[in-house]
């Protein structure tokens, strides 16, 4: 099975021309070298994936026939992602809480306070 195929068969990828995308642009590599999309996956081998400031670090276990259901994933891969990198999303992802909506300008300076104390600076 194609790497591209496998990346968005076990629900890496939402489409498999995003994890072809994701490949192109190196962010993708098997034992530690960038890869084609066309490359074959193997059971055994080591991908990392960087998705935005956060990497994923999966081994293959088995190959599936088809895209498979979230619940059956953990039958074809084993996550080795440390558990800094996940901490690493958790702080990216409440940072993304505290953004304005686009068009609301400037906070007044009560929101700002206020934004200062909820944050803790």
């Amino acid at each position: 099975m194609r790497i591209d195929k496998f990346l968005w068969a076990v629900r890496i990828y939402k489409t498999r021309s995003m994890a072809a995308e994701a490949i192109r642009n190196g962010r993708v590599s098997i034992d530690g070298a960038e890869v084609k999309a066309s490359r074959e996956a193997k059971p055994g081998d080591k991908i990392d994936i960087r998705l935005h400031a956060f990497t994923k670090s999966i081994e293959i276990i088995d190959l599936p026939k088809s895209r498979v259901g979230a619940k059956l994933v953990e039958n074809y891969i084993i996550d080795h992602t440390p558990e800094s990198e996940y901490q690493k999303l958790k702080m990216t992802r409440e940072k993304l809480v505290f953004q304005r909506p686009k068009g609301l300008g400037r906070p007044t300076k009560k929101e700002r306070r206020e934004l200062d104390d909820f944050i803790g600076d």
